[in-house]
């Protein structure tokens, strides 16, 4: 867990907000919204992202 990962609460907030029925993703949304928070936080570099997150192919 990151300090940019969002809560549950925020997870919560975007299940009832945005429709995911048609995520066609191997990956979890929320995974790779995760990653790009990452990013978006500490400025890294898509090709560092941690190996716990998807390819950064995938997040990009």
């Amino acid at each position: 867990m990151y300090t940019s990962d969002l809560t549950e609460a925020q997870k919560a907030f975007i299940k009832e907000t945005i429709p995911m029925d048609n995520w066609t993703s191997k990956y979890d949304f929320f995974l790779v919204f995760d990653a790009i928070l990452y990013v978006d936080k500490t400025g890294c570099q898509w090709r560092n992202l941690p190996h716990d997150f998807p390819a950064w192919q995938t997040v990009y």
